[in-house]
């Protein structure tokens, strides 16, 4: 969409076609709601009447430490879409813009000349095979991306699985918005989605996938009966479309650019869900990219070096987040330095909303998490006799 709309030729190829499902969890933070809103596409997402989503709710066992997310460019809500409305609406606005979109396309092989990518090899549905030649071909393509695998692109900062999920839909389950209960190294997530149902999983430590499969309805009762304020609320509504899982949640960087390719999204770096990065990241990283072919194919810089600049830009962007994140899908009980900072949080609104926003991407986690400003909320939550005695030396 966004090379199309600066007047590239573009052709689109999946496999799939739209509007159609995936298992994948959906909820979007104001960081990535900030870049609909910038391409004009928000307005066409509320009208899918998919409910706004601003109040969080994080319980590890201790309290529910509630608040909102800091806004950003005057986005205050989050949205968690399916993604047979979010894809569709995304694929009619490239296609708006003037790409061609090829659905249920396989794509075979990569075309090489001298060891650049010059094009891809597949065919439709059906169809004879063909090639076209491009410029550029981007692998869009997910963590098992074809265009990755075909070009040998190099992984570094590898990580295990940590963590399995499976989900589901349920109607007559309300929510205050985004609730997250951790309850004996399992983690529920809860938020609204369109058509007024509700959308819920359940993280296990990845060591259990096979044994909540064997039986996953039950593994997922259990875990809600561990919050029983929720456990009512599920058990009063009805659960509507069948359990979808993984334990497929490798953590990645690969390097995403070579001769005549790039890769975006989970293609470029792979992450497990915990802190829903997903789609806000393959959006920032997508507007990166566009720049940069942008910039290689106009002339105003050479194209490997712009490529080189995304990679760059992609890393220093993520990585906080990414190490974050990999920490939390251990699943491992909070630590105490955890629910001290929480506790010094419950009763001070204006920090709660900050710490919400580093994982909307409202706040950056450097600014945060910062040691200074750790101890500031601390020190500002403690009893006025610990502060002062605190101030006499001893």
């Amino acid at each position: 969409m966004l090379l199309a709309r600066k007047g590239y030729r573009v052709l689109l190829v999946d496999r799939a076609t739209f509007p159609s499902d995936s298992m994948r969890l959906h909820y979007i933070h104001q960081a990535g709601i900030v870049r609909l809103k910038r391409w004009g596409l928000l307005e066409r997402l509320i009208a899918t009447n998919c409910p706004p989503i601003r109040e969080r709710v994080i319980d590890y066992g201790d309290f529910p430490l509630t608040g909102r997310a800091a806004p950003l460019d005057g986005v205050a809500d989050a949205y968690a879409p399916r993604r047979y409305v979010l894809d569709k609406l995304l694929v009619d606005a490239a296609c708006e813009a003037s790409a061609e979109l090829r659905e249920q396309f396989s794509v075979d092989a990569l075309e090489m000349d001298d060891g650049q990518v010059v094009g891809i090899r597949g065919r439709s549905a059906g169809g004879a095979p063909i090639v076209e030649r491009a410029r550029i071909v981007v692998g869009a393509d997910g963590m098992h991306s074809t265009v990755a695998q075909s070009v040998g692109a190099s992984m570094y900062r590898v990580g295990p699985a940590l963590a399995c999920y499976y989900a589901s839909c349920w109607s007559g389950v309300p929510t205050v918005g985004l609730e997250i209960y951790w309850r004996e190294g399992k983690v529920i997530f809860v938020f609204p989605t369109n058509d007024a149902r509700t959308s819920i999983a359940v993280a296990w430590p990845h060591r259990m996938f096979h044994q909540v499969r064997a039986d996953v309805e039950g593994a997922v009762m259990a875990a809600r009966e561990l919050v029983s304020e929720l456990a009512a609320r599920v058990r009063a509504g009805r659960r509507e479309e069948p359990f979808v899982g993984t334990a497929d949640l490798p953590s990645f960087f690969r390097t995403p650019y070579g001769p005549g390719w790039a890769l975006v999204g989970d293609a470029g770096y792979h992450k497990d869900p915990y802190l829903a990065q997903g789609i806000s990241d393959a959006w920032r990283d997508a507007e990166l990219l566009a720049e940069a072919i942008d910039a290689g194919l106009g002339g105003r810089q050479p194209l490997d070096g712009a490529l080189a600049e995304y990679e760059r830009r992609r890393n220093e962007e993520v990585l906080p987040l990414y190490e974050l994140n990999c920490r939390l899908a251990s699943l491992d009980p909070p630590s105490p330095e955890q629910l001290r900072l929480r506790a010094a949080l419950r009763n001070n609104p204006d920090d709660a909303e900050r710490y919400f926003g580093v994982n909307a991407g409202t706040v950056p986690f450097q600014e945060f998490f910062a040691p200074d400003n750790l101890a500031r909320i601390i020190r500002q939550a403690a009893p006025a006799s610990a502060r002062s005695a605190e101030a006499i030396p001893t």
